[in-house]
């Protein structure tokens, strides 16, 4: 495992272990003062069994963000081995997470690319991606950053 990954999954398992989590609808983390709005915008796509995720993580600001966690969660089991993009790590039969990086106020974060093997070859696949961490800000707007994506198998990149 990568250097980046074992960052985020350690980040992730704090956050658990420590009983930290949203307080409530809007998203706030416990002593947070600052707000941001944290975005998703890609694609998915299917075919023959495995899946591609491509993804640009946003801040709409108004408050700068440090490091986020991104989670994609799959309705099909991931195969037993993959390589994984830098600050990525796999969390589970079907969950794979990814620290965006420095996310100025009004700017994009790095692209996040993901090339997921799939443990049997289904017709579809639903993909959940919304942020497991928003590195301590408010985040009011959660409805661009929690998506669900139907992909099915015929190669079609389908945008969110």
């Amino acid at each position: 495992m990568r250097r980046g990954a074992v960052r985020s999954v350690v980040v992730a398992g704090l956050l658990v272990l420590c009983g930290a989590g949203p307080a409530g609808p809007a998203g706030a983390w416990p002593g947070s003062d600052e707000e941001a709005d944290v975005a998703y915008h890609g694609r998915v796509q299917l075919a023959r069994g495995q899946l591609k995720v491509w993804m640009v993580p946003q801040n709409e600001g108004p408050a700068e963000v440090p490091n986020a966690t991104v989670r994609v969660r799959l309705s099909a089991d991931l195969a037993d081995r993959h390589e994984l993009s830098e600050g990525c790590a796999r969390v589970g039969r079907r969950e794979v997470v990814c620290e965006t990086g420095a996310l100025p106020r009004h700017g994009r974060g790095r692209h996040i690319a993901l090339l997921l093997g799939l443990r049997e070859r289904p017709a579809e696949v639903a993909v959940r991606i919304d942020t497991l961490w928003d590195g301590g800000a408010t985040d009011r707007n959660r409805t661009n950053n929690e998506h669900l994506v139907l992909a099915l198998d015929t190669g079609d990149p389908y945008a969110f």
